[in-house]
Formats: structure tokens, sequence, C-alpha cells
């Protein structure tokens, strides 16, 4: 258990997994240790099961950070395409979802199983489960007194995500760890997360969950580190609040106590289409506006916002009032007391500072030997496979490095 390895990875996810294989199949002696009994649980449950593993449009603009360039180096070493054609020689069939999202035809256990094939390829040593209790730095390379014993290894990968789906096993130990050697770490939070509202506000919209819809959503302000925000995408009413990829997305760029903007009905103006129905329908709004909108929100805001006039002839209604409601329909504002967190967030946003990190090899500027990589990083992509693309992409950067030094 003491001889030195040339590697030490913790974290057997989709990063880690794909660090491993590539520096063992470099020549490299590399151990992978994992807490966790099952292997690669969120690639396993990503996807509805069938794992979103990249998105063909993938560019270094699909990725939060504070340093919005850091990424590129990475992406463009280990692109969509390098991905694709290690699925190809797997004979893993795919097929594209919507806006260039790549899902499995099967289950994501195959991309578990390449995972672990390509890492068996290289002879990586397994310790699973293994917890490591405590990481040391000496002249020689780093020391970890882990659950299996003492590990030596010359070079060091964290690859343990971020705090998203705890019921999974998802800890703060990469944070504590880069805590550990100075490193700075820009404050996590939930992302592409569903969004939450008091009970008291909500309560207008309670009826209206379950319904979907296309609409333009907003987040976030110019000149914060990761906005603004603009998606257009399905939302959802839900009884607590709002979900949906449209607002799974802004979540990324939303902030405590920020107002998100919504418009509800993107493709037209309303203002016009309404002070023209006036002039020639004798509907009443109700039924004008449910022709527009599905019927239960047309109902559900008038309901709200215009109780008095929802059953009056659209001819009746005083031009200044349709401009307010379609002003209200086609820029809601609206405020989220908060989100489902971390137990629904697909990802965790922040992590471990760019500035810390060389971008060519994800090695950290001061501790020689000491690599993270995926989502324990300050770099989250948006929704639709583009995170699991950096965990590939990073992981193959490292990987590189490493067998290069």
């Amino acid at each position: 258990m003491n001889k030195p390895f040339d590697l030490a990875v913790i974290g057997a996810g989709a990063a880690g997994m794909m660090c491993a294989s590539v520096a063992a199949q470099r020549g490299l002696q590399v151990v992978m240790i994992d807490h966790a009994e099952r292997l690669a649980e969120k690639i396993r449950i990503s996807g509805g099961g069938r794992c979103n593993f990249t998105n063909l449009h993938t560019n270094p603009k699909n990725f939060l950070s504070r340093d919005p360039h850091f990424a590129r180096f990475a992406l463009k070493q280990y692109s969509v395409s390098n991905f694709l054609e290690l699925l190809k020689r797997h004979h893993i069939s795919h097929h594209e979802k919507h806006k260039g999202q790549l899902f499995c035809d099967d289950s994501s256990e195959h991309i578990i199983r390449m995972l672990k094939h390509e890492c068996d390829a290289g002879k990586v040593h397994w310790r699973m489960p293994c917890s490591v209790h405590e990481i040391s730095k000496g002249n020689s390379g780093f020391q970890l007194q882990t659950s299996s014993g003492t590990i030596n290894t010359q070079n060091l990968v964290i690859a343990t995500g971020g705090l998203s789906i705890p019921k999974i096993g998802a800890t703060d130990f990469g944070y504590r760890i880069a805590r550990q050697f100075g490193l700075k770490i820009i404050e996590p939070r939930p992302a592409l997360v569903p969004l939450t509202f008091a009970t008291e506000a909500w309560q207008p919209f309670l009826s209206l969950a379950g319904l979907s819809l296309q609409v333009q959503a907003h987040a976030g302000e110019k000149g914060q580190n990761y906005g603004p925000g603009v998606f257009d995408e399905d939302l959802l009413f839900t009884h607590r609040g709002l979900s949906g990829p449209g607002i799974l997305q802004i979540s990324s760029y939303w902030q405590p106590g920020q107002t998100i903007r919504l418009n509800l009905c993107p493709e037209i103006s309303l203002e016009e289409l309404l002070i023209k129905e006036k002039q020639t329908s004798k509907q009443n709004l109700n039924t004008i506006l449910g022709q527009i909108l599905p019927k239960r929100l047309a109902h559900g805001w008038l309901e709200a916002h215009y109780p008095d006039i929802a059953t009056r002839r659209i001819a009746e209604v005083s031009d200044k009032t349709l401009r307010q409601l379609a002003q209200g329909i086609q820029h809601w504002q609206i405020t989220p007391d908060g989100s489902e967190g971390y137990r629904k967030a697909e990802v965790t946003i922040g992590g471990v500072d760019t500035a810390e990190l060389d971008s060519k090899t994800m090695q950290t500027k001061k501790v020689p030997g000491l690599f993270f990589i995926g989502e324990v990083v300050d770099v989250t992509g948006w929704l639709g496979g583009y995170n699991f693309q950096w965990a590939w992409s990073s992981g193959y950067a490292a990987a590189q490095a490493v067998a290069s030094l």
C-alpha cells in the first residue's frame, strides 16, 4: 500500500475517471479513490437515466466563471468530437434531443462501463469504497491517510465535484482540500435549480402548478460576476415556484434578492395584438387572452391582476389597461425568496477560483503536483450536457499535463 503512485485521483465521477484512464494509458501508475460504494452515481441518474453527455454547440460562452476565458484551452484540447470518437470505439449509440443535447439511445450505464473499461485498459488501481482522512505534502509528493491505508503519490488530482444532490454522496471535500493548501474558493451555491417564492406571494399562481410554456427568461445584472443571462426555454409552474429549463438556466445567474424577468409571450407584440383585437372583436378579454396564452394561464393571470374586467368584452376595456396587461405579461418581474437548494440542483456554481489554476494544465499555481478538475472548479456550464463536456475536457487536460511532467 506504500508503493508510490505517479498519480492519485480522488473522485471516481466523470472528470476523475476520464483523467485516470488517460493518464494510465499514457503509462503512469494511477490509483483511483472514491468514498462511494457505487461508481459514478451522478452519471447514472443524469438525463433521466440516459446521460446527456455533451452538447454539439459547446464553446466557452456556454460556461460561467469569474474568468470567462478559463475553459477555452481544455475545451479545445479535448472537444465534443473527441468524446464522440470515444463513444464510437465503444459502439455506444446516441441521439440529439434538443438544441444540440446528446443522449445515449439506451442507458447511462453504457457511459459508466465505457469509462471503467478505459481505466481498466490502463490498469488503474482502485480504492473504493475508501475514505481519505488526511492529505499532506512533502518533498517527494503527497501522502494520503485513508481507510485503506497510506497512499503515496507524486501527483494528486481532486475531482470530487460540488455540493449538488447530497443524497448520492456529494460533499465539500474538494473545497476543504483547496482551503488546506491556501487556495481561494468562490462561494458555492446551487445552480441549475428550481426557484421558490414566499407562500403569500405565490398564492395567486398555485392553480397553475403543472402548466408549462415557452418563455424568455432573464436574470442577473450587468457587472456582476455571472450575469446577465437570457434564455428562450420552457417554464414550468410548480406548487412552490418556477422550474423548467428556462428557470434552471437563469438560476445560475440569479443572486438572492434579485428580481427575475419573464416574457410569457415572447413570439409576438401582445400590446399590438390586443389593441388590434379591440377594433374588431366582440369577444370578452378572457376568451381572447386564452387564445394567445394557455387558457389556465390567461384565466389565472386575469383573475390575479384584473378580476373586474376578465369577462368584459375587449371593446369595453381601455387602451391604457390593455397596454398595462400586455406589459405585465411580457415584462413580468418577480423576486424569488430562494431555490430548492442542493437537493434539486443539478450542479454547484462557484468553487476553486480559476485564478489559482493554470488553464492549460488544471494544476494549482501554488502547489506543484496538485490539480483540480470538473465541478469542484469555478466553471459551470449551461443546462444541456455542457457540464459533462467540462468534466471530460478538464480531466483530459490534467491527465496530459501529469503525463508530460
